[in-house]
């Protein structure tokens, strides 16, 4: 988006239904804030697809899921990257832009999915397994991507196993989108017990109560769910495919199985769909807001460092990944 010619005035429009006139005054400093602190500092925000609206489309320059986001943080020619997601994110972009300022609005922004594993266990599961490529999720921190082989995303796991040319992998932390991708795969895939607080929480009963309450309902669902509810929704993929097939196959009612913002951004550029919200919110990118955003940006807070020795292991997962 280019913030030459924009302004939270002219961009209700585009947020008009998902977010109410009421409450829009509350965002509007804030936005034009954001757009004239990006333009001072050549900063761009990097958004992921579960921030709300008043992020997603108003301050954002690139948004999308954390593949599209890893992709797109290698062409930025900005002096200054603003990760609206959570710290892992923020380090991947560090990883891929070393040269950069790359600042994240809240610290505490982090991912229990993240946190369910740990460098030490990586080692040690080498021990136990040895020889057996490491396939890590991007939803980790950078430490641990430095003890990988090659990282993957919820969109592209399937291709990065299988472009291994191995009959078995271990695939870290989320053992939901190990079990999911296990089924589509000859590959055997050795699981660890990380999962994710909003993905674990959904259940096959709420599909069914979904399907029961809004007849003919299509369910998307993230492949970060357990595997019995996967089997009960109509689609599994990763945000960005889940985003593409609304786009694709325009369905009449929709409810996607995922973090709830989601449903709100992806309602804006579908205003022919009815969505079905069903509200998991994930605590660690609801600490991202307008106010901590415009912060970042005027005090230059909360720089992201890695450690050079481990940010060079760490890229060399994340680049082997983007090449697949």
């Amino acid at each position: 988006m280019s913030g030459m010619t924009l302004s939270a005035a002219s961009l209700y429009d585009r947020v008009q239904r998902v977010i109410p006139a009421i409450e829009w005054p509350v965002f509007s400093d804030d936005i034009d804030a954001i757009l004239k602190l990006k333009r001072e500092r050549n900063a761009v925000i990097l958004a992921h697809n579960y921030q709300t609206p008043e992020i997603f489309h108003c301050v954002a320059d690139i948004v999308g899921d954390s593949l599209a986001l890893a992709r797109k943080a290698m062409e930025v020619e900005a002096d200054v990257i603003v990760l609206a997601g959570v710290h892992f994110m923020a380090e991947t972009a560090k990883l891929l832009n070393p040269s950069k300022t790359v600042l994240i609005p809240d610290m505490r922004a982090g991912c229990s999915l993240a946190d369910s594993i740990t460098p030490q266990d990586i080692r040690l599961l080498r021990q136990r397994y040895p020889g057996v490529p490491v396939v890590t999720y991007v939803n980790t921190s950078a430490a641990v991507k430095a003890e990988s082989d090659i990282c993957c995303t919820s969109g592209n796991a399937k291709a990065v196993v299988e472009s291994l040319g191995v009959p078995r992998v271990l695939m870290l932390p989320d053992e939901y989108l190990a079990q999911n991708i296990a089924k589509q795969t000859d590959v055997e895939i050795i699981a660890w017990k990380g999962h994710c607080e909003v993905h674990e929480r959904f259940t096959p009963e709420d599909i069914r109560e979904m399907r029961a309450a809004h007849p003919g309902v299509t369910v998307l669902a993230h492949p970060e769910c357990p595997p019995e509810v996967v089997a009960e929704a109509d689609f599994a993929g990763s945000t960005a495919a889940m985003s593409d097939y609304v786009g694709r196959e325009k369905p009449a009612r929709v409810v996607l199985v995922t973090e709830c913002s989601m449903s709100d951004n992806v309602a804006v550029e579908h205003p022919d769909v009815e969505f079905i919200r069903p509200c998991n919110l994930c605590p660690h990118m609801k600490r991202i807001t307008l106010g901590n955003i415009r912060s970042a940006l005027e005090r230059n807070e909360h720089a992201v460092t890695i450690d050079p020795t481990v940010a060079v292991r760490a890229r060399l997962a994340v680049e082997r990944m983007l090449a697949v």
